[in-house]
């Protein structure tokens, strides 16, 4: 007899299409038969040794997080009830260009370093590996949900050339392409690239072409956080399409939106550029977050050249009182490349995180000047984690809506008060963009968070609800879905989302956390 029966469930299928009613069949931790309409047909139930009664919930395919930060998280953190509570089922990692694998000691440590805002500096995680194949064995050995990774290009190229402004040589370069390639074969489904982080910002983009190529030949896709999301957002967008269309790769925009007072209501610029090149053969996507406010990392704001040499040169820079001269005219008066080409307006840049705990009372506070932002970060060691309010509600519902969206929280679960988008971005499309707003339907808004980004990433078994499909399922009430987070309580967990599994086990049970580790590494699918 099969596990479990789920009964009378709507089944908004992931394919777009209108919802139905249905029985669905779970054994083995795959979908094993659909009976469509059984009650009211009045035909044979089918039985399992657990029947679940689904009257009034919403059976859809497990939610996959396009962009997440849950890299060192996934192994600290067994519960991980930020995301399994959402109905995320399966999370991106190495995002922005930077992650822990592929690695020397020398790299691993300044990588910890430079994005402890992002993950803490990890002193609770043993690194036990160095490649990205030894890094999805670790994740192979159990966790709440199932990630896939992309090659942080930032790492590579600490890796082989340190944290130097410069050009690689042909012997650096040919390093590269051969630790991409390693990478992609031992399992990761594309590259990222940080282009307005250190040291992926120094990449011109002839280097960041040759890696594409390699990406394509394997199959994977290209993901930048591109050079500008500010100043310059429509040319960064329009030579990252140009960059992927000339080594044939396939693209997926980060977190994409257009922020800063410069872009206000200038979505269709983006979306008309994408348009032309999808019309022409392009293989494009992208992801977003529905929220307006960003965050990074307090040091991501500072011009490039502070960080060359990695992050003990930057706080060096930062104690000499010339050099932080310097850096506040960049910064305030000519636009940090750091901050995407705009002037800093402080009164928008919120503390969310502190490495230290003893600066805490920094948490919550806007920042009010330079003299403020140097003196934390560097009694704070760069770790100082902040949120943006910079972004425009009109770009984000325009953006959200194109053919080739998708979700992604781009959620940073470090820090005291991270953005609620870490805790609350799947419920908040279901409940917000869905329910209260109609800015897409149900069906439509399903199909962004799960078979789009499946189809992404090339994976044949999920993504849908379907016969023969990983049972990688969330069950939501549509009457109350929603985000509890919010800016003031982050971590409030969500409502109306009871039951999630992965593999077919329950990781959310009675809108519990099970102790259930389900979850494993998802690699690249071979090219045909």
């Amino acid at each position: 007899m099969e596990d479990l029966v789920i009964r009378d469930a709507d089944v908004v299928d992931g394919s777009g299409e209108p919802s139905y009613r249905a029985d669905v069949v779970v054994d083995d931790g795959r979908i094993v038969s659909i009976v469509k309409e059984a009650a009211a047909a009045g035909c044979q139930r089918p039985k399992a040794m657990r029947e679940l009664d689904a009257e009034g919930l919403v059976l859809a395919p497990g939610f996959i997080d396009m962009h997440a930060h849950s890299d060192l998280a996934l192994l600290r953190d067994p519960d991980h009830s930020a995301k399994a509570a959402q109905g995320v089922t399966l999370e991106v990692l190495g995002q922005d260009g930077l992650s822990y694998a592929p690695v020397d000691d020398r790299t691993l440590e300044e990588v910890r370093r430079a994005i402890a805002g992002w993950n803490g500096y990890g002193d609770d995680v043993d690194f036990d590996w160095r490649s990205v194949g030894e890094y999805l064995d670790r994740l192979d050995a159990g966790i709440a949900v199932n990630a896939a990774y992309l090659v942080p290009h930032g790492t590579v190229r600490a890796l082989v050339m340190g944290w130097e402004d410069r050009e690689p040589t042909p012997a650096e370069l040919d390093r590269m392409r051969r630790l991409v390639a390693e990478g992609l074969e031992q399992g990761a489904v594309g590259l990222s690239a940080g282009l307005t982080y250190t040291p992926g910002m120094y990449a011109k983009d002839a280097e960041l072409a040759e890696l594409c190529r390699v990406v394509a030949s394997y199959g994977g896709y290209y993901c930048p956080h591109h050079r500008s999301y500010g100043a310059g957002a429509r040319a960064a967008y329009a030579e990252t399409v140009a960059l992927a269309r000339e080594a044939g790769c396939a693209l997926h925009l980060a977190h994409a939106t257009m922020n800063f007072g410069v872009n206000e209501g200038r979505a269709p610029e983006l979306l008309a550029l994408l348009d032309e090149a999808l019309e022409a053969g392009a293989d494009i996507s992208l992801d977003s977050y529905p929220y307006t406010a960003g965050a990074t990392t307090l040091a991501a704001l500072l011009p490039s050249w502070v960080h060359a040499g990695g992050p003990g040169e930057a706080l060096r820079r930062l104690a000499d009182e010339e050099t932080a001269g310097r850096i506040r005219y960049d910064l305030e008066v000519t636009g940090s490349d750091g901050c995407h080409g705009v002037p800093v307006d402080w009164a928008t840049v919120e503390v969310s995180g502190v490495g230290d705990p003893t600066l805490a009372a920094h948490v919550g506070r806007r920042l009010d000047s330079w003299d403020s932002a140097r003196r934390l970060l560097l009694a704070d060691r760069l770790a100082t984690t902040v949120l943006q309010h910079v972004g425009h509600e009109e770009n984000v519902r325009t953006i959200m809506r194109h053919r080739v969206h998708t979700g992604g929280s781009d959620g940073i679960l470090q820090g005291a008060k991270p953005h609620p988008r870490a805790y609350g971005t799947f419920p908040h499309y279901l409940g917000h963009w869905v329910r209260e707003t109609g800015v897409l339907s149900l069906e439509e808004c399903v199909a962004h968070l799960t078979a789009r980004p499946a189809a992404r990433l090339r994976l044949p078994d999920r993504g849908l609800v379907r016969e023969g499909y990983r049972a990688d399922l969330v069950l939501f009430d549509p009457a109350t879905v929603a985000a509890g987070a919010t800016y003031d309580a982050p971590r409030t967990p969500p409502v109306g989302i009871p039951y999630v599994l992965v593999d077919g086990r329950f990781v959310i049970e009675d809108k519990r956390r099970t102790d259930v580790l389900a979850g494993r590494a998802v690699r690249r699918t071979p090219t045909p």
